[in-house]
Order: C-alpha cells, then structure tokens, then sequence
C-alpha cells in the first residue's frame, strides 16, 4: 500500500474517501487510532493508504478534484 495523503484533518481525509470511492479507488486509512488515542494535540497523523497499482490514478483524481483558490476544482 502506498500513502496518498497525511492530515490531522477527519474532514479532509473523508472528503479524498469520497472522492477516490467516487473513481472505484478503495482507500484505507491508517493510524486513526493511534491519533484517537493520541487525544487532542493532534502529535500523530492519519494516513490515507491505496493499494500499489492505483498510486498514480489516486494522486490524479485528488489533485483534480483539489479546490483551486476560488475553491472550484481544477479543470
């Protein structure tokens, strides 16, 4: 499994959930109850895990769907 993307952020980490279930890339997150137990000063990120093959369609589909300054996707 490869890391697609690290945050502190449950919102975040849901929102790439979606977005790579949305393109049938199955996500799995890591260290989330390590950063439970951890408690609130957020010393431990969560990562977002991919299986080997999708790395490089994961990375495209998040970075396409990244909210630009305005905060619309990219084109």
């Amino acid at each position: 499994m490869k890391e697609v993307m690290r945050s502190n952020d449950p919102v975040r980490l849901s929102w790439a959930k979606a977005v790579l279930a949305g393109e049938a890339i199955a996500a799995v997150e890591f260290d989330r109850h390590a950063a439970v137990l951890d408690g609130s000063i957020l010393a431990i990120q969560r990562r977002l895990m991919v299986a080997d093959e999708d790395l490089e369609a994961a990375l495209a589909v998040l970075a396409a769907a990244e909210p630009d300054a305005a905060g619309e996707p990219a084109p």
